[in-house]
């Protein structure tokens, strides 16, 4: 347990770590997101990420980020700037093997604005909802995207779609308002939209 934890935990709920806990630590504005907005999101995407290459940009307790490492996503990255929450991530990806799952200690929208452009299949922006970064996270992440790739929002209020991105699926569950958004497909080569349909 992280240095603040309150010994709260949040379950993976599918793939190979089904039911393997992750701690929650006593963090202001650490919110895992909820097991059905995740079942939820993971329905919609598809239970097999094989070869996807995934981005958890506020990762938190990883409860995203190791759900799409657990689908088998060849690669995770989680982002995370408060050091507690990164030695709790690192520990995490330790116990369950996670081999594919990177530790990145820093501020998301920073990473992500210094990122390779077109290097994720899936990218994850979950910030605190009273932080004000959900538009400047959109507007980072929107290059980060391969043809046909998707963006996971997730906010306490309705967001509007980003600029050149498609409506995918959306869905509310209690305060949570979770938005899922694709990228143009026609500039993918067949073996990369393969792997998302």
């Amino acid at each position: 347990m992280t240095r603040g934890s309150t010994g709260r935990a949040v379950r993976i709920i599918g793939g190979q770590w089904r039911r393997s806990k992750l701690p929650v630590a006593d963090n202001p504005g650490l919110r895992p997101t909820p097991d059905r907005v995740r079942e939820t999101l993971f329905n919609w995407l598809g239970q097999d990420l094989t070869g996807w290459r995934v981005l958890d940009a506020f990762a938190g307790s990883g409860a995203l980020g190791f759900e799409a490492a657990s689908r088998r996503a060849a690669a995770v990255t989680l982002v995370e700037h408060d050091a507690d929450l990164v030695r709790s991530l690192r520990a995490s990806a330790l116990r369950l093997h996670a081999t594919a799952v990177r530790v990145e200690q820093a501020d998301g929208v920073g990473w992500m604005l210094r990122a390779p452009r077109a290097a994720f299949d899936l990218v994850l922006l979950d910030p605190p909802y009273d932080s004000g970064l959900h538009e400047r996270a959109i507007v980072a992440a929107l290059p980060l995207l391969v043809p046909g790739g998707f963006m996971y929002g997730e906010a306490s209020r309705q967001l509007d779609p980003p600029p050149g991105l498609e409506p995918y699926r959306a869905t509310r569950a209690g305060a949570v308002r979770a938005h899922l958004w694709r990228s143009p497909v026609s500039s993918a080569p067949p073996s990369a939209e393969g792997a998302r349909t």
